[in-house]
């Protein structure tokens, strides 16, 4: 059932979710500084081509001040409006019983665009 969702999920818009965060990443990696927060973009696009079967959590190694400041970071100067726009289109795709198993999926997307640093996705 995941690869059919998974496929359905790339025609109406997974794939364009993707290539969105694979942009973001490489123009975040132009500078040094932004490196950091462009692995996390691509983290992102990666778990947007393929959200379904695939499950998220913590690093127990990657824990600490440096994630907690980076994710701050993050939060501030975009992570709160790609969340907000993945919870925009939760809401409106869970409006239809279809719809459901999507939005389940933008509110995943939407939980790890508040805090990438220090997440597993495997």
């Amino acid at each position: 059932m995941s690869f059919l969702g998974n496929i359905i999920w790339l025609i109406f818009g997974g794939f364009m979710i993707a290539i969105e965060y694979f942009i973001s990443s490489l123009i975040l990696m132009l500078t040094i500084v932004g490196i950091p927060f462009g692995l996390q973009t691509m983290k992102l696009g990666v778990l947007a081509l393929w959200p379904f079967g695939t499950q998220t959590g913590y690093n127990p190694q990657a824990s600490g001040c440096l994630n907690t400041i980076m994710n701050v970071i993050w939060l501030i100067f975009g992570g709160f409006i790609i969340a907000l726009t993945h919870v925009f289109w939760g809401i409106i795709l869970a409006i239809t019983i279809i719809g459901i198993p999507f939005a389940r999926q933008h509110f995943k997307l939407a939980g790890i665009a508040l805090t990438p640093f220090g997440r597993t996705i495997g």
